[in-house]
């Protein structure tokens, strides 16, 4: 019997969240959730968890000029990014801010 090895959630995450298609979908779920909820940490965690897969904070920080400490406080739970620097983090993920007209 061949005993099966099983990839870590997270690590399997990390990995699909390095695709640019996979991470927009997450980051499109997320925002949907915050538009439903109004949970906020749970749209920032979800860019933190892309800027993870993506290459880290550290990297994210060289591309947006944004200390990472300014990042970490940005992305963590209690966060409450200034939609400038919420579209830095996008841009230097490869995302972009947009209006979409809501229906209903």
């Amino acid at each position: 019997m061949t005993k099966k090895t099983y990839q870590d959630f997270s690590d399997y995450n990390r990995e699909k969240l390095r695709a640019a298609k996979h991470a927009r979908l997450y980051l499109e779920i997320a925002l949907e959730s915050y538009e439903e909820d109004g949970d906020q940490e749970a749209f920032l965690m979800a860019l933190r968890d892309v800027a993870e897969a993506q290459g880290g904070l550290s990297k994210l920080a060289k591309q947006t000029s944004l200390s990472r400490q300014s990042l970490y406080k940005a992305l963590s739970g209690k966060g409450n990014p200034r939609l400038d620097t919420l579209g830095a983090i996008l841009h230097g993920l490869g995302f972009k801010l947009a209006i979409e007209h809501r229906i209903g």
